[in-house]
């Protein structure tokens, strides 16, 4: 059974692993990496035999890494590490997938209230986890203002009513955490990604953040724009922030993760609508809202159809992927999710 784990930012790591009496029989680690001194490969095959096929991806990787801290000189493992070695175990004995391993549904662009981007969030990740759909990666289109912010934002603290009501925005607050977003209609590009959790099996939160939107690092590289992460889910360029993003995990093995990237945003309204403190801009070397928003639109040139056309092409030329659609049965239980949830007083001040 072979698995493989490419470390982001490193080298390629891959085993060849065989089972018997639900333990580990034999394993073969190589790749494309560096190791130094070159007998500590014959270590870290060695400290993976006879580890229970269930172990987890932590385990492995603490056996690896006492087998190697108990030689006599130290061990360099260089563009990979223990846990790499792990991750690529757990996926050879079929407990995490890799991307080439699914195939996804892909959702162009549709048109309706912001809201109920919001409450499809929450119904396909349920679809996803029931069996009832695969993989999904859509991206949101809508034709109103909202301001959504974070499961765990204060209303009050994040948002000027007089601001709001003002221009006529209203506010909705999703299920996952992180900041607000700061919607009208084509003044970002925002995407969902619901994958099994098994995808960021053995990886940190914050390992897992970075993963997810790698694609969208190639995405972005293709209309001309060099982004990095900035820990924990920032997405930025040379001129500065560009979007964040912001997970949910589901019961069922399932993972949600959205993000958000500013195109062309009216940044005088935003700071009139959204309370941004200076704690919060502190650690973005900033002093201003204004300055704090850079639109893809300055830096790339192309208009936001362009970037969501790059952005589908790129995501399909890399993955398994079948167009779709959302059916009757989700869009109405979205709308009954406005109804009952997120278009209730109870639930978007739940922080008040």
């Amino acid at each position: 059974m072979r698995g493989e784990f490419k470390v982001r930012g490193g080298k390629l790591v891959s085993v060849d692993v065989e089972a018997s009496d639900e333990k580990i029989a034999s394993v073969h680690v190589f790749g494309d990496f560096f190791l130094e001194p070159d007998d500590a490969l014959e270590d870290i095959n060695a400290a993976l035999v006879g580890m229970p096929v269930e172990a987890t991806a932590a385990e492995l990787g603490a056996a690896i890494t006492a087998r190697l801290d108990a030689r006599p000189e130290p061990v360099q493992m260089i563009g990979f590490d223990a846990e790499a070695v792990a991750i690529a175990v757990r996926r050879a004995l079929g407990h995490a997938n890799s991307w080439d391993e699914l195939t996804f549904d892909v959702f162009e662009p549709a048109v309706m209230e912001p809201v109920m981007h919001v409450a499809l969030d929450e119904v396909l990740p349920l679809e996803v986890a029931a069996g009832r759909r695969p993989p999904l990666f859509r991206i949101w289109d809508w034709d109103s203002p909202l301001v959504v912010i974070g499961s765990y934002q204060s209303l009050r603290n994040e948002i000027d009513a007089e601001g709001a009501q003002k221009h006529g925005i209203g506010v909705v607050r999703r299920i996952t955490g992180g900041g607000a977003m700061f919607m009208e209609p084509g003044n970002c590009l925002t995407y969902s990604l619901v994958v099994p959790t098994s995808l960021v099996e053995g990886l940190s939160f914050e390992q897992a953040y970075a993963y997810l939107d790698d694609w969208v690092m190639g995405a972005l590289a293709e209309i001309g724009v060099k982004a990095r992460y900035v820990p924990l889910n920032d997405i930025a360029s040379e001129q500065g922030k560009i979007g964040g993003a912001a997970q949910r995990r589901f019961a069922g093995g399932v993972l949600l993760h959205h993000v958000t990237m500013a195109y062309d945003i009216d940044a005088d309204k935003m700071g009139e609508v959204l309370r941004i403190g200076r704690e919060k801009l502190s650690d973005k070397g900033t002093r201003s809202a204004n300055k704090r928003v850079d639109p893809m639109r300055s830096q790339t040139g192309l208009a936001r159809e362009q970037i969501i056309d790059g952005f589908l092409d790129h995501f399909r030329g890399h993955y398994d992927t079948r167009p779709a659609t959302y059916t009757d049965a989700e869009l109405a239980r979205a709308r009954e999710l406005v109804e009952t949830k997120f278009g209730t007083e109870e639930w978007t001040a739940r922080v008040p």
